[in-house]
Order: C-alpha cells, then structure tokens, then sequence
C-alpha cells in the first residue's frame, strides 16, 4: 500500500520527535543545503538522483524535501514510478520547516 503523497511538516516533526525515522531527503542545490537543511538529511540534488537512486530504501517512508515542494513534488512522483510506494512529498520544503517548527533556521 503507498503512503500518503504529502505530508505536513507538524506530521513529520511529530513522527521524529516520537521515534519514526523517515528518511528526510533533500533534493535542493548544494548551495542551497549549504544554507539550511532538516537535521539529518540525506542530500542528493535532484539532478543527481537517478545515478544514486539505489541509496534509498523501498521499505522505509522516504520524505523528500525541496525549497517550497515543488521540485520535490516531482521527484516524488518520479521516485514512486520507480517503485518507491513509501516516497511522500513535504508540503512548503524547507521554508515551512522553517516558519513552522524551526525558528532558528535561515529562510532564504
């Protein structure tokens, strides 16, 4: 069964807080994860994604991060055509991290 498409970032900052692990990954730039980024994050810049596909798990919810969630919208698409039923997109990216659960962190 797939996972939810998106997710809130008040969801996953709960699902951490509480011992669910998913794996965050950031697609940015690296001059963007350069600025801020979810602690914990695997950083693989969306051009790069499909020559390091295979670092990702299948059995694990994989939640893909970007700016704002329009690059990672995509490439959660992308990734559930490849058989990543657990890939879920984080609705806003890092800007709503950041508004939302981590003050501390740049908005850019």
């Amino acid at each position: 069964m797939a996972a939810p498409f998106e997710i809130e970032v008040e969801e996953l900052d709960r699902r951490r807080k509480a011992g669910d692990e998913p794996v965050v990954l950031d697609v940015r730039e690296p001059w963007e994860f350069a600025l801020c980024a979810i602690d914990g994050s695997l950083h693989i810049p969306m051009n790069g994604l499909p020559g390091r596909v295979e670092e990702l798990p299948k059995d694990r919810d994989v939640v893909v991060v970007c700016h704002h969630g329009g690059r990672s919208a995509q490439v959660t698409m992308w990734l559930r055509s490849k058989g990543f039923d657990r890939a879920i997109n984080l609705d806003g990216g890092v800007d709503a991290w950041a508004r939302r659960i981590d003050p501390n962190m740049k908005v850019y």
